[in-house]
């Protein structure tokens, strides 16, 4: 580096840009640790930094890179649910682009949201290896701000941006050079290489302006913008952020840049004051701090280089496709020949449809299975340093696995159950080594599904409770920690959901009725929908190993049991609560179900009357809240932001409400407290009603003030 000493320019308090130079280049180095977010002070910086640039005659160009990890990942989210200080974002990129001088962005780890925005506003983009792009905005509830709605339509069009901005689709450095996202893709030692590279592109624009702003948005046949459109408001449920963002990116090819950028700014500045978007950086918010937890700080987890999984059914064969995808090696265990045959031909079917669906090559198919070790002799498993166990739910079946494992698995070994529901502590007891158990609940398609409950037993280490968290993140998983209690967290909470749902029908309602009112609520599917997809039998099972503990006295809804004797155990059967003709996508209400339940009211005395859609949701809602807190009170759930993230990512909570404790946050509390009392009277005997002073601590003020 030559030249000046460097200047330092900006707020060293909330954000620090400092202005280096490499010869004729001014280097602008934006040092906001841990993300470089782009907080006023930053702007404020960079706005100094590109007057510095334009009026130094002795400046030819410049490099705008990030310290340490990243570019700038995104903007502080903490300012959007107020009013924004100047100087905004907006501000900073026209002065970029009207700036006489090229300026170059330097990408590496993320450049996202604001941070890709001001990228665009430059006159190229060079990226690391392993740098990922994007604009995830519409996935916080709002729609990009900066002129990301009218910048990247004209580098890829108008429908490639409308499932990009949609999806909120962070893109890998390959495939965005490819798109065009990025004008060079930089080999070699990150920051070193990529800054040596951008000062070199910097020159060899020879003081050429490149402005994206300049190009015109390529043409394109309409249907294929109305395809990109139809199927973005499908993906995203038609919520307005989604709706908002593709009518800005339409506007990109038909009205001028200033007018357009004006509206797209307009509409940002609405929506993330809206409660879509504060809901989802509850969200956010909530997924930083899930696997922080007291007790675990600077606690290392144990070493995980090869784990073991045992059953390779639906669930095993799951875990098993996540940990290879993951680049770690698997040990496979199963009962006998027949039985890994079996799972081996789920994952080599699985792999196969990738390579079908043009999703992955064949090569890398093959690598991923090469990494796996099938085997029926459980001594192989003596190489793995976390072993998760996928066996039938059942706890005499898990305890006599653990007992043998006990036997074969070197000390230090973690020993993982992935149980949806049974006692682990009474798992751990089978073993000598209690404190090396943890729970791994994963949500089926373990694959796909993101949720990862990691649940602490009585005895479990502290290392082994960061390594189960580890495991988590190793796998992009999102994890959430939970205490040992029946259901542990999310399925606690169906079951009470669940049961809700079974005394509106015998109260009145029909199933339809109740998955109809709480799928325009805005959940995924209804609870009898769900039951009948998962099968009503596995619920039926567990009800009857539990009828000697259930309370006598406590409101039981015999339905589910009426419907599993006569055979009907959901889709697999062609019947369950709904019936399934041949080739049918969803169930049909079926009159000899509406007839049962009938019956079943009249038995018990129960003079069924119409429920509304108002009080079906209100009483759903009101039940997830009270057993929220019932959680909460016995230290199952530590936050409860934990529960609404478990709740949005397992169980199909709408996120634009950002889960059942936030919704309680934006009630009148009069009204909360007089709903669960008289939910209480409505669930009848047995129901425990939650502490009114946790719930009030665990929701706290509005949190419309995040």
């Amino acid at each position: 580096m030559t030249g000046k000493p460097a200047e330092v320019l900006g707020d060293r308090a909330g954000g620090t840009v400092r202005l280096e130079r490499d010869g004729g280049v001014a280097v602008i180095v934006i040092d906001n640790p841990p993300v470089n977010a782009g907080s006023a002070a930053v702007r404020r910086g960079l706005l100094d930094a590109v007057a510095t640039v334009a009026a130094d005659p002795g400046i030819e160009a410049a490099v705008l890179i990030g310290a340490g990890r990243t570019f700038i990942a995104g903007s502080d989210l903490r300012e959007f649910g107020q009013p924004l200080e100047e100087p905004q974002l907006p501000a900073v990129i026209a002065a970029i682009e009207a700036c006489a001088k090229p300026v170059v962005a330097a990408l590496h780890g993320a450049a996202l949201g604001g941070g890709f925005e001001l990228a665009l506003g430059c006159d190229a983009r060079v990226a690391a290896p392993g740098t990922r792009v994007g604009l995830p905005e519409v996935t916080l509830g709002m729609i990009p701000g900066a002129g990301g709605t009218q910048r990247l339509p004209r580098l890829v069009g108008v429908s490639t941006a409308i499932g990009l901005i949609c999806e909120g689709r962070r893109v890998a450095a390959a495939d965005a050079l490819a798109l065009g996202l990025v004008d060079a893709v930089v080999e070699g030692a990150v920051v070193e290489a990529l800054r040596t590279a951008a000062v070199a592109h910097a020159r060899g624009l020879a003081g050429a302006k490149n402005r994206v702003a300049d190009r015109a948005v390529p043409a394109e046949p309409a249907d294929r913008i109305e395809a990109a459109a139809s199927a973005a408001l499908r993906a995203g449920r038609g919520r307005p952020a989604v709706v908002e963002a593709i009518r800005a990116v339409r506007a990109a090819a038909e009205r001028p840049l200033a007018e357009a950028l004006a509206e797209e700014r307009a509409v940002f500045q609405r929506l993330r004051l809206e409660t879509d978007a504060f809901a989802r950086r509850h969200l956010f918010f909530a997924e930083r701090d899930s696997a922080r937890l007291p007790g675990l700080e600077g606690v290392a987890a144990r070493r995980l280089e090869r784990i073991g999984v045992i059953g390779g059914g639906t669930m095993g064969a799951g875990i098993v496709i996540a940990a290879l995808d993951a680049g770690l090696p698997v040990t496979l265990l199963e009962r006998d020949a027949q039985a890994l045959e079996a799972g081996m031909a789920r994952l080599r079917d699985h792999y196969a449809r990738r390579v079908d669906g043009g999703k992955m090559s064949a090569g890398e198919a093959g690598k991923r299975l090469a990494a796996l070790d099938p085997t029926t002799d459980m001594t192989a498993l003596a190489t793995a340093d976390l072993v998760i166990e996928a066996v039938f739910e059942d706890l005499a079946v898990k305890q006599d696995l653990f007992r043998r494992l006990d036997a074969v698995l070197a000390p230090g070994t973690v020993l993982a159950s992935n149980t949806s529901y049974l006692d682990l502590d009474a798992i751990a007891a089978a073993t000598g080594r209690p404190q090396d158990v943890v729970g791994l609940h994963f949500f089926s398609p373990a694959n796909v599904m993101r949720l990862l409950e990691v649940v602490r037993g009585a005895k479990t280490a502290p290392n082994v409770l960061a390594t189960g968290i580890a495991l988590a993140k190793r796998l992009g998983k999102l994890p959430v920690v939970a205490g040992n209690a029946f259901g542990f967290i999310g399925n606690r909470i169906y079951a009470a959901y669940r049961r809700q749902c079974e005394f509106l029908i015998e109260d009145g309602a029909l199933p339809a009725d109740v998955d109809a009112a709480l799928e325009r609520f805005g959940f995924a599917m209804g609870p009898f929908a769900v039951a009948d997809l998962s099968g009503l039998d596995i619920a039926w099972r567990m009800r009857r190993q539990q009828a000697a503990a259930r309370d006598p006295a406590a409101r039981y809804v015999e339905i589910p049991d009426r419907l599993c004797e006569a055979g009907r155990f959901g889709r697999k059967t062609g019947s369950g609560y709904y019936r399934y003709p041949p080739g049918a996508k969803r169930g049909e209400p079926d009159p000899e179900v509406n007839a049962l339940i009938e019956a079943a009211s009249a038995a018990k005395g129960i003079v069924r009357a119409a429920v509304s859609d108002e009080e079906i949701v209100t009483r759903v809602l009101l039940t997830m809240v009270n057993e929220a807190a019932c959680l909460l009170s016995e230290g199952v759930a530590a936050r409860a932001s934990d529960i609404d993230l478990v709740l949005v990512n397992g169980y199909g909570f709408p996120a634009w409400e950002g889960g059942p404790l936030f919704w309680a946050g934006r009630q009148d509390p009069a009204w909360l407290e007089a709903g669960l009392a008289r939910l209480g009277e409505l669930s009848g005997p047995g129901f425990r009603l939650c502490d009114p002073g946790v719930l009030r601590a665990a929701l706290g003020p509005s949190n419309l003030a995040l």
